[in-house]
């Protein structure tokens, strides 16, 4: 589908030796310094989240999560989850004897030991050639020196004054006279700085032991977290196996739960079982019936996904393609019928990916979970934590119950695209629930409608927030009407959905091919 360039829009950008994609251009541009100096992809994404840490703090931060797949020529695809747990009193019980029905997005219960320091370290030590002190440089300068504050990272910090002004700490650090920055002041962050310093002097045991854990520690207790020392001392990511499914002769690579990027590959599974090839792609039957395939897709995801050893189903089973077929059979393609509905989605994370000259592909994701987190932060060293315990529920027998040591099911998914054997298009979706759906729409306008990557990041989307179908103002006004008369409840989604960034390799003519969200402020960057 070539580009008319009669319409507002960009182009897809095209280089030969590197590449990197992310939400916002200073972030890209570290990525391609740390590629034109010699280092790998794996060094460029990490200096590039660290520098998203920084200079959009509403989306991700230290006091968050990170996970990420690798594909190098000749190798398996090689994962990493970097997600931090309960503390090891944590009990739902003890939260139903106090009267909590669910974890509260600010509560201190939300919040878990962070992994993303320990899981930026161990990417680099595994896969990568700098060390962690060296890819920590440019994101200590911004925070130490200033940055100036990007339109859409200015626009949402602006909507979060008041959770933000419920925070000693927050109020401290993440507002300015009380108030939110405006798009283009430049601001500061030294305490943020200090931090990062002492973990790139030190490592990562700066932040999870000694005078920095001891801060965060303090905080969450006297705000009334269970978490302890130990917590954080204990604290260690792992290296993963992926989990794919085949959707028409290209493999969708994701990481296995404890991550709902199992929800994207049952989605797929159960959209193989029809012919979107043959519907518009901006249609109200394509919508539909991908709507209809996710909502089957989250419910199993919020019936089934935990921590993998609580779960009773296998991967496996819920990966088959005679469940897809099974899972299909409940979906008309002409009316919307009664299904469980899937949690409200949001946009609080950030995603990044880079290619090297040798094509080794990084596809990284980073979050506090809701925007600023739980809104918690430390006084004396800036860290912000995240919320992502409230991802738990709190029914004891539920596979995804609180419990101690435990990790939630998580929303943030990075992901491969695979043809025969070696990576094709390297991408993710940031949107907390949203991301499977982003993950499905992505790898169907490619591979049903041959979209380049600009073009399917740009296209409009649709989600559900329990019975009503949430659009996107860019949707058509005769799609809006068509899936009204399926039985869909249409509304208009209050801001956009999602950030994607996508680099897609073409081995035949050695090129890359990278797209990025016109919905954030980011870019893709070659040479």
């Amino acid at each position: 589908m070539p580009r008319d360039f009669h319409l507002p829009g960009r182009s897809p950008v095209i280089a030969g030796e590197g590449m990197a994609a992310t939400s916002h251009p200073l972030a890209t541009l570290a990525a391609i310094d740390v590629l034109r100096s010699g280092g790998n992809a794996v060094d460029a994404a990490v200096t590039a989240v660290a520098v998203l840490c920084v200079i959009e703090p509403h989306m991700t931060g230290i006091g968050g999560d990170c996970f990420v797949l690798i594909s190098e020529q000749g190798k398996p695809v090689w994962g990493y989850n970097g997600c931090g747990r309960s503390g090891a009193k944590a009990s739902a019980e003890a939260l139903l004897a106090k009267g909590m029905r669910a974890i509260e997005a600010t509560s201190p219960h939300s919040v878990n030991v962070p992994g993303a320091i320990e899981a930026w370290d161990a990417i680099l030590k595994a896969r990568g050639t700098i060390a962690l002190e060296k890819a920590l440089a440019p994101a200590i300068r911004y925070a130490e020196h200033g940055f100036p504050v990007a339109p859409r990272v200015a626009a949402d910090w602006k909507g979060w004054v008041t959770k933000l002004g419920n925070s000693a700490g927050a109020t401290k650090h993440y507002l300015f006279g009380g108030q939110a920055p405006a798009e283009g002041d430049t601001i500061k962050l030294p305490a943020l700085a200090a931090t990062l310093k002492a973990v790139a002097k030190d490592g990562p045991r700066a932040f999870y032991e000694g005078p920095v854990a001891r801060d965060m520690v303090a905080t969450l207790q006297a705000a009334g977290s269970v978490l302890t020392e130990d917590d954080f001392a204990r604290h260690r990511g792992e290296a993963q196996t992926p989990i794919s499914t085949n959707y028409r002769g290209v493999d969708l690579v994701e990481l296995p739960p404890n991550t709902q990027g199992l929800t994207a590959l049952v989605t797929l599974n159960v959209l193989e079982q029809f012919d979107l090839s043959k519907l518009d792609p901006l249609g109200p039957d394509r919508f539909h019936l991908m709507l209809e395939a996710a909502r089957l897709g989250f419910a199993v995801r919020d019936t089934h996904i935990a921590e993998p050893s609580h779960m009773r189903v296998s991967v496996e089973a819920l990966n088959d393609k005679a469940f897809a077929k099974r899972l299909a059979s409940r979906l008309d393609p002409n009316k919307r019928v009664p299904l469980p509905a899937a949690p409200t989605p949001g946009s609080d994370t950030v995603y990044l990916t880079v290619v090297d000259r040798d094509r080794r592909a990084v596809s990284l994701i980073n979050s506090l979970y809701s925007s600023f987190g739980s809104a918690i932060c430390t006084e004396k060293t800036g860290v912000l934590f995240n919320n992502r315990g409230s991802g738990f529920v709190l029914d004891p027998g539920h596979p995804n119950a609180l419990g101690p040591g435990k990790r939630p099911m998580h929303t943030i998914i990075p992901a491969l695209a695979m043809r025969n054997g070696r990576c094709d298009t390297t991408f993710g979706v940031m949107g907390a629930h949203y991301q499977p759906m982003g993950h499905v729409q992505m790898v169907t306008n490619m591979v049903d409608f041959g979209m380049d990557v600009q073009a399917a990041i740009d296209a409009p989307r649709a989600f559900f927030e329990g019975e009503r179908t949430v659009v996107e103002r860019g949707m058509l006004a005769a799609t809006v009407e068509g899936l009204k008369a399926r039985g869909h409840d249409v509304v208009t989604a209050p801001t956009p959905w999602g950030g994607a960034q996508a680099i897609r390799i073409d081995w035949r003519r050695g090129v890359l091919i990278g797209g990025s969200e016109p919905r954030k402020d980011g870019c893709a960057l070659g040479y």
